[in-house]
């Protein structure tokens, strides 16, 4: 899990916790200026939704999407992947405005045995974390789940961002209220997305 705290020493401070089968490891530490991950450049915004997973692990997201749903998150994004005999699962979740420390630990503690089922006899690493205030959206299918909140989109027909308040999405492409007033972006257009935590209501930065 990755969560962002007050700074320290005038640097913000991440904390990630991730679970070996059950044993867990803790790290807090400082987030040095331009350590995050750089923007993955895309031609522009996808809406694949789960179309790239196969059936193994469409079937699998979906029992974990069961138990998230009795907890009243959301599964914003789910990756698998293998290495050397281990299997290791990526979780993010979506509740609301703020996800807590707890929160990940009641949803990791959750989800394991589903985990375990499916891959038995296998270690298994698994990451649950928050999307972050400034999470880079990375499928177009993400923008529902963010209803209401600030949103960045870089534009390809202006070379420059864009901010407002997202109003609605749809597999074509989004709503926002921006200064100018309402705003419809089509997903061929957004080359990049984040979420903006200092967007006012009418769009602009506060």
């Amino acid at each position: 899990m990755r969560d962002k705290f007050p700074p320290v020493n005038n640097e913000p401070v991440a904390l990630d916790i991730i679970q070996k089968k059950r044993y867990f490891r803790i790290s807090l530490y400082t987030l040095k200026k331009g350590s995050q991950r750089p923007f993955f450049f895309r031609r522009d915004m996808r809406y694949t939704g789960r179309d790239a997973e196969n059936e193994e692990i469409a079937s699998l997201r979906r029992q974990l999407e069961e138990v998230l749903d009795g907890l009243s998150f959301d599964l914003l994004e789910f990756v698998v992947s293998r290495h050397r005999g281990s299997v290791r699962v990526r979780v993010v979740i979506f509740k609301g405005l703020s996800i807590s420390t707890d929160d990940c630990t009641k949803v990791h503690r959750a989800i394991m045995p589903r985990l375990e089922l499916a891959y038995g006899g296998q270690d298994i690493y698994l990451e649950v974390s928050s999307p972050g205030i400034d999470r880079l959206i990375k499928d177009g299918s993400e923008f529902a789940h963010y209803k209401g909140r600030g949103v960045r989109c870089y534009r390809t027909d202006i070379s420059d961002w864009t901010a407002g308040i997202l109003q609605s999405a749809d597999e074509k492409g989004i709503v926002i209220e921006t200064e100018e007033g309402t705003l419809r972006l089509e997903f061929e257009i957004i080359a990049k997305a984040r979420l903006a935590n200092k967007v006012g209501a009418d769009g602009g930065s506060k």
